[in-house]
């Protein structure tokens, strides 16, 4: 299993403007799904007023789905993480639209601000989380809509580094 995403992969196709493409009815590219994230990203009226946040769990909502993806809108209390998972066979796009999460992959933590994205091909795996005091929200497109989630379970070695990447004391 590859532990790089499409980006390390095939280069960063977030920093070469060009290749990027407008949203359509119906993305069939991984330009196309960028251009569909950022679009719903700067229309606030289509997601704002359903974000909701659950200091339970993270909280999540379908926001919409089209031939072959689906998009799905989460909010995050500080604290709140995704646990290390892939997405199966989907690849996908990671919007933050508020506030700010850290991603910890095989190449270390990545601290993603509001307006941040990251294109990650299948099983790309990762552990999202929000380490910062106030809220946020992100927006996930899959494509094909998201299957399953496999959740990866660390060494004891691994979980003692991830736990002190992210400010865990040790058990």
């Amino acid at each position: 299993m590859n532990s790089d995403s499409d980006l390390q992969i095939a280069g960063d196709i977030l920093a070469v403007q060009h290749l990027l493409q407008p949203a359509r009815e119906h993305p069939a590219t991984v330009a196309e799904f960028v251009g569909l994230a950022r679009s719903l990203a700067e229309d606030r009226a289509q997601w704002e007023h359903l974000v909701r946040y659950d200091a339970t769990t993270r909280w999540y909502h379908r926001l919409r789905t089209g031939p072959g993806y689906e998009v799905w809108l989460l909010s995050w209390v500080p604290g709140q993480g995704s646990g290390r998972h892939d997405h199966g066979p989907s690849s996908g796009v990671l919007t933050v639209l508020d506030g700010e999460l850290t991603e910890h992959s095989a190449r270390g933590p990545l601290t993603l601000r509001a307006g941040a994205q990251r294109v990650f091909a299948p099983g790309y795996a990762h552990d999202v989380v929000n380490d910062s005091l106030d809220g946020a929200v992100s927006l996930h497109v899959y494509f094909p809509g998201l299957t399953e989630m496999p959740m990866h379970h660390c060494t004891p070695a691994e979980g003692a580094a991830h736990r002190e990447s992210v400010g865990v004391p040790a058990a």
